[in-house]
């Protein structure tokens, strides 16, 4: 095939999506590599979900350059998980600013040299987004694969020729992670995150070249048990990133985005300083992305108050859970081959869920909101009683709550409990946007009947709605419906609003249900939803109700282009 000698916008647009699927494809290798005693949810599952909201943010914007440099900048920011996450997003953003400002004026003369400034803003960003940088991470990854592509690009080297140096000195410094970091070298392995970032040069030169992306390979499994150490009374040191950590002090992993000045978020960081570890902060233009580890979640999320930025989409993880469940994963990993759900060991949670999920973005989001088995399921689609206990009786608890987030389910799920010796309780949502809020209410640490009430309330006050295609003739209160056209379903109400489009149905149905109380519209887009009809809704949403905060999700669900949340 020909050599491109410009990274013109449908290479850019290729080359992201080819990251995020050979990330995608390597995450269990990469999480079996991460030796770090607290996971951080793993590296791998931590950048592949990063680079997921990079591609759906990136696939609704426009074709032109400066619009999917945006959309790599901003869903990065958003979508970023974890440490590796936030790391990954800050690298992301500093390409997408160079590689911006390119309009192809300069021809492809010029295309080996932006190459290489793009690596360098990218390790700029990186690094100021650490606390306290440590080297044999993915920092030195990152640095050194910009040191060689910035020589390359002085010679007058083609784009391909920069980033094939790039790539060479990419996998060189993660094979010398081990003599930078102990924990590395004590364990047998490399740095999962430096690991994950060569595959982007791998995704580069599949774009430019055609060469094949690099399959899997099996590691040997890390010598470090961090589990044992902890029993046994000692402290365990462990290089991160963005220090000595002593992980037998910082239980609680705290991420949320946050909306104010850099002065504010400055003196938040300060704050942290005090309180925990592991701090990383991304962003700018007023929207920043934040994660730290401390033992005070209060005086976390306080500190963000008292500087005056605005947390939203605050999320806690018990990190010392992690830990016991990424071993067991680990230990059956390495015993079959290949990455083994959870165990069911009924002493990791004090309270673990169950959901089930129409499509596999879904599954996702309440992967990542702390559900412990997901169930595939939905409209025209019921589990059966047997596969709702399978899943019960694998999760990590002796109790265990069910979200059905369909009311046909619901009946199934209550037959649960009189099957298994595990205590299991339903909370009867009826939509997936129902069980999504039901979480945000959920405490692993609370019993089964604290659990059951909270969640129960937090479902009963969002308001939902779905659009769909009307598959015979009917009648509504809204009139007439004809087979094909479109229409919005509220719960309890039933048929609402009916369009020849799903854009005018979902409007019809968004304005109906919205009411000046409201603060936060959610949408679940499905396996059908047209990108620029999701840009549309949005639009509307800002212009007629631009006081709302409006989170958008790919869910993947069939049949249901659109579902919404509204709180």
């Amino acid at each position: 095939m020909p050599t491109p000698e410009r990274l013109d916008v449908t290479a850019l647009r290729a080359l992201l999506t080819a990251f995020r699927d050979a990330v995608h494809a390597h995450a269990p290798t990469l999480n079996l590599l991460n030796v770090y005693p607290v996971p951080d949810g793993d590296t791998g599952t931590n950048m592949s979900r990063t680079l997921d909201a990079v591609v759906d943010e990136m696939e609704g914007a426009a074709q032109d350059l400066t619009a999917t440099c945006d959309a790599i900048s901003h869903g990065s920011l958003m979508g970023a998980r974890g440490n590796s996450g936030v790391i990954l997003s800050q690298i992301l953003r500093g390409i997408a600013a160079t590689l911006r400002g390119d309009d192809g004026a300069d021809g492809g003369t010029a295309e080996g040299p932006r190459f290489a400034a793009a690596l360098q803003a990218a390790t700029t960003g990186a690094y100021q987004a650490v606390m306290k940088p440590v080297e044999g991470t993915i920092l030195t990854v990152v640095r050194e694969s910009a040191e060689a592509a910035e020589v390359a690009a002085t010679t007058g080297a083609t784009l391909v020729d920069v980033v094939e140096a790039a790539r060479v000195a990419a996998a060189d410094a993660l094979r010398r992670t081990p003599e930078l970091l102990p924990v590395l070298r004590d364990a047998g392995v490399v740095d999962a995150g430096g690991a994950g970032f060569v595959l982007f040069f791998d995704a580069a030169l599949h774009v430019l070249t055609g060469r094949p992306l690099p399959e899997p390979e099996a590691v040997a499994a890390p010598n470090v048990d961090v589990r044992d150490a902890r029993s046994s009374g000692d402290t365990v040191q462990v290089s991160g990133v963005d220090g000595d950590l002593d992980v037998s002090e910082q239980r609680y992993e705290v991420m949320f985005l946050c909306a104010g000045e850099g002065r504010g978020v400055d003196a938040m960081k300060s704050t942290w300083t005090s309180i925990g570890d592991s701090i990383v902060v991304v962003g700018g233009d007023g929207l920043w992305n934040c994660h730290v580890h401390t033992n005070d979640v209060g005086a976390a999320i306080e500190a963000a108050l008292d500087a005056e930025v605005r947390p939203s989409r605050i999320r806690v993880t018990d990190l010392f859970e992690e830990v016991a469940d990424e071993h067991a994963q680990r230990d059956a990993a390495f015993g079959a081959g290949v990455a083994a759900p959870p165990s069911g060991d009924d002493t990791a949670l004090g309270c673990a869920v169950v959901a089930v999920a129409s499509g596999p973005g879904l599954a996702r989001l309440f992967a990542d909101l702390g559900v412990s088995g997901v169930v595939t399921g939905g409209q025209t689609s019921n589990p059966s009683t047997a596969e709702l206990l399978d899943a019960v009786e694998r999760a990590p608890a002796a109790a265990v709550v069910v979200l059905p987030n369909n009311k046909n389910i619901i009946a199934v799920a209550e037959q649960v409990d009189g099957l298994t010796a595990k205590s299991v309780t339903v909370v009867p949502t009826r939509t997936m946007p129902e069980g999504l809020a039901a979480l945000v209410a959920y405490d692993p640490d609370a019993d089964l009947d604290v659990n059951r009430s909270a969640m129960t309330a937090a479902a009963g006050a969002v308001v939902t709605g779905e659009v769909t295609r009307a598959v015979r003739d009917s009648t509504s209160a809204a009139g007439a419906v004809r087979e094909g056209e479109w229409i919005g379903l509220v719960r309890g109400d039933g048929i609402v609003a009916v369009a020849g489009s799903p854009a005018a149905a979902a409007i019809g149905l968004l304005d109906r249900l919205l009411a000046d109380h409201h603060e936060i519209v959610t949408v679940v887009t499905g396996a059908d939803a047209p990108p620029d009809v999701t840009a549309a809704i949005e639009a509307w949403l800002a212009d007629h109700h631009g006081d709302v905060e409006v989170e958008v999700h790919d869910g993947g669900q069939p049949l249901y282009p659109y579902l919404f949340g509204i709180e």
